[in-house]
């Protein structure tokens, strides 16, 4: 049930010693409890005075309240153990897929490390909260009681120690099915969330090609297969706890009557039999807390594993190689024997496998191919998002072993599909790249940019806010203020296209090529597209079909001969277009 990952979490440890120290106590005060109240209504059936009843009961009082405050502490305890520790391994895993980038959410989903990211931290801290305080009562609470009920009367603790395998027994066998369930439930939750999250992002093209009410059909699956699911582990979740307490009430019945009979026959005295009444349930309860939560914490459980594994996962870390760089007429790029390989669940399909590839100075490169055919692969392998399995790449004659170096990316602008723009201010989101630019140069790349039109209804202008996502603005105007952080960021002179007009309507295009023309002078421009007009202002043309380089070369060269290229022109002049 505890992971052992989990004690390499900082603070886990000195957790366990405090809380082992505090349920000690706890068991000593519910034992003293016990005493205390038999005592108590021993002395008042034997009528006795009334001191000797009123004292067990102040005691019995005081036992309570500290029972009460140890209890409080320990929950007080671990919930900020578990509020630090789940926001700690969410910080991880953020920095673990800004590190990992695109190549981790191609392989995991986006979906699933959303829902471990948010909803799956959720679990982790509910997990942390009751796990470690069930638990250590468990392990400690019981065997205190039962040395007491040892010395009180043999014959009850070895009927208490007989029952309680029977008890974990059982709760073994229902555990694991509902193991089971819950694992295959948590699964469903993560395919869930991406078929969400993919329904999310093509609702527009479904809704174009008249197929969102068939897709609409697709989800309700999915969804009706989770409620199934949830609801069969429900009911194993609902039947060990019914057999546990039916256990556990069985065995404190078998106890009294053993006790009962006793009593009659004058076996043992009244203090021994009803002070290990008493303490018999607060013997079970420990373990009937722990089962009854136990289920409530496989989600967690799971959760925590997921997050594991993607945290265990290696990484590759930016490196310096490239030293002195900076990107200009002169400057050239060249790769050979490029490999790249997604890590997915099932078969290792290989991406990339790119022979040869120059690129050099302020050219205009389009990157084409079928949908699939890696072009989108190629875009962030170059920008360094993506790492290769193996490569011989040379920049400016300088051997390094991928894209993911600092200096390179620090002279790179990167356009994709969906625009990213954060929670704040339009001025802010403009100067993603130059936080620090003045306000006049962002208002001249917003001009650039051809934003003027749209500032100027707003009541705000450039200070107005947009949620996170760019919530709030249209595509067009996202991917006009993407255009203003390029012309804004003048010191990067390589540009990274990643089809950035796919998802907008011709007219709204047209009105951005002008301004995007202008940016492409003096930079070396990588344009990934399946738009014809956008290869007539290509110097060189990229032919992408499974992940290779089909064909490469100048448009009027490749158009000479009836190859991958014209091949693929006359299909986007047809129907694909």
């Amino acid at each position: 049930m505890i992971d052992k990952r989990l004690f390499r979490l900082p603070g886990t440890k000195q957790l366990f010693l405090m809380l082992a120290g505090l349920t000690l106590l706890q068991a000593f005060v519910v034992l003293f409890q016990g005493k205390y109240l038999a005592e108590a209504l021993v002395n008042s059936w034997e009528q006795k005075s009334l001191q000797t009843i009123i004292y067990p009961m102040v005691f019995f009082a005081i036992a309570f309240v500290l029972r009460h405050l140890f209890n409080w502490l320990n929950t007080k305890i671990v919930e900020n153990y578990a509020s630090k520790t789940s926001e700690n391994i969410r910080s991880q895993l953020l920095e673990k897929v800004y590190v990992a980038g695109p190549e981790m959410i191609s392989e995991e989903g986006t979906g699933n490390l959303v829902t471990s990211s948010l909803d799956g931290i959720d679990l982790i801290e509910n997990y942390f909260k009751l796990i470690f305080t069930k638990l250590m009562n468990m392990s400690i609470i019981p065997p205190v009681l039962l040395v007491y009920i040892y010395m009180q009367n043999v014959a009850s603790g070895i009927t208490l120690t007989v029952i309680v395998p029977l008890v974990i027994l059982f709760m073994i066998i229902l555990g694991l099915a509902a193991q089971s369930k819950a694992d295959a439930q948590y699964k469903q939750y993560t395919i869930l969330s991406n078929h969400f999250l993919d329904a999310l992002r093509g609702l527009p093209t479904l809704k174009m090609l008249g197929l969102s009410k068939r897709y609409a059909k697709n989800i309700y699956t999915v969804s009706d297969e989770y409620r199934r699911r949830t609801m069969n582990t429900l009911r194993i979740a609902i039947l060990s706890t019914f057999a546990l307490d039916w256990l556990t009430t069985l065995g404190i019945a078998i106890l009294a009557v053993f006790l009962g009979l006793g009593l009659i026959n004058n076996s043992f005295p009244l203090f021994p039999a009803l002070v290990t009444l008493i303490l018999a349930p607060e013997y079970f309860l420990p373990l009937r807390d722990f089962s009854n939560d136990y289920h409530a914490t496989l989600n967690g459980k799971n959760a925590l594993n997921a997050i594991f594994e993607i945290l265990d996962r290696p990484s590759v870390a930016k490196d310096d190689t490239l030293t002195d760089f900076s990107w200009n007429q002169d400057s050239k790029v060249d790769v050979k024997n490029l490999q790249f390989t997604y890590q997915g669940s099932g078969e290792q399909a290989v991406s990339l496998d790119i022979d040869s590839l120059k690129l050099a100075g302020y050219q205009r490169v389009g990157v084409i191919g079928k949908s699939g055919s890696g072009k989108t692969t190629l875009i962030r392998t170059l920008g360094g998002f993506l790492v290769p399995d193996k490569a011989d790449i040379k920049i400016n004659d300088q051997s390094i072993p991928n894209f993911k170096q600092t200096n390179w990316q620090k002279k790179l602008t990167f356009l994709p599909q969906s625009p990213y723009l954060f929670a704040g201010s339009i001025a802010e989101n403009i100067a993603f790249y130059r936080p620090k630019a003045s306000m006049d140069e962002i208002k001249k790349a917003a001009h650039a940019a051809g934003l003027d039109d749209f500032l100027n209804t707003l009541n705000s202008g450039y200070d107005t806010q947009i949620g996170e996502g760019g919530r709030g603005i249209s595509g067009g105007q996202q991917q006009r203020i993407m255009l203003a952080r390029a012309f804004l960021a003048d010191d990067r002179h390589v540009l990274i296209f990643d089809e950035p007009t796919a998802h907008l309507d011709i007219e709204t295009e047209y009105a951005l090529k002008k301004p995007m023309e202008q940016l492409f002078q003096n930079h070396l421009v990588i344009f990934a597209t399946h738009r014809l007009h956008w290869i007539k202002e290509m110097d060189y043309v990229i032919v992408m079909d499974n992940g290779q380089i089909a064909e490469q070369g100048t448009p009027e060269e490749l158009g000479r001969h009836n190859g991958a290229y014209s091949q693929l022109i006359n299909n986007m002049r047809g129907d694909q277009l």
